[in-house]
């Protein structure tokens, strides 16, 4: 078998948005660097996601030199948004079960969503994610923090997976949904030359010079059955998952990683099952 390396980074500069593949992305404690500093929120704070806004994902987020963005999405023109200052004040979003200080962004970001989702829409930022967000206690160390991603700082998936997946869902109900592409599950990293499914066993990896502890399995939700270029749902792969990759209560495709240290991922970088 071919070694395994990786194949594919991808960032989401906001959270929800469009991803951004990249052939270089430094680690940092709570995930790529670029990836889910920004997220969108109601009026009141709440976190607003593909799950309930599906024409999210035809939105995109071009980063900037100092964390900046470069908003675009069908019939939009576009808007740069600047990082904005802390010394303005927080306020709390909700994610979920809980609470997250972020920094509101320009007013005008606020426009633009509000017209583009058409409903109120909040664009706001992680200004200090080594202190402001730290990762589930059942599952980290004291001080490991989590950027604005669901849970954990990466979120890794297999291409043979994917593959295997592919071959249920044209054995299945819907098969014209299929094959589906990697981006409905919005992955950060992508392995190749792994067999399917093995990513179950696994308990720490390393990918290139820096080395992860696999934390979790990731449960799916809706947002896997939108297509990310159109914003239309279907029922794959949620059904499949049901059938075959039930874990518990969970549907299960790809592994939530917590680095070990800070270090460069590249794409074709070797990747080393280290426990």
């Amino acid at each position: 078998m071919t070694m395994p390396v990786l194949a594919a980074l991808v960032r989401y500069p906001v959270k929800s948005l469009a991803g951004a593949d990249t052939a270089r992305a430094a680690v940092e404690p709570w995930g790529l660097s670029g990836d889910r500093r920004w997220m969108v929120t109601g009026p009141d704070g709440t976190l607003l996601t593909q799950r309930e806004h599906p024409r999210l994902a035809l939105a995109a987020a071009e980063p900037l030199p100092g964390g900046g963005l470069r908003l675009s999405g069908p019939g939009m023109p576009p808007l740069t948004v600047e990082v904005p200052d802390p010394a303005t004040g927080t306020v709390v979003a909700r994610m979920w079960r809980t609470k997250v200080e972020v920094v509101e962004a320009a007013p005008g970001a606020h426009t633009w969503l509000t017209a583009y989702l058409g409903t109120g829409a909040r664009l706001v930022h992680l200004d200090a994610p080594g202190h402001r967000r730290p990762v589930d206690p059942e599952y980290s160390r004291p001080g490991e923090t989590v950027n604005l991603a669901d849970e954990f700082p990466l979120l890794l998936t297999t291409a043979s997976s994917l593959e295997a997946l592919n071959l249920l869902i044209a054995q299945g109900d819907h098969p014209d949904e299929g094959p589906l592409p990697m981006n409905r599950f919005r992955p950060n990293a992508v392995v190749e030359g792994t067999p399917p499914w093995a990513e179950d066993g696994w308990r720490r990896v390393r990918i290139g010079e820096v080395s992860f502890r696999v934390v979790k399995p990731c449960a799916r939700c809706v947002v896997t059955t939108t297509d990310q270029t159109t914003g239309e749902r279907g029922k794959e792969p949620l059904r499949t998952l049901a059938r075959h990759r039930r874990f518990g209560d969970a549907l299960v495709f790809g592994q939530k990683l917590i680095p070990e240290h800070t270090g460069v991922l590249r794409t074709g970088d070797p990747f080393e099952v280290l426990g």
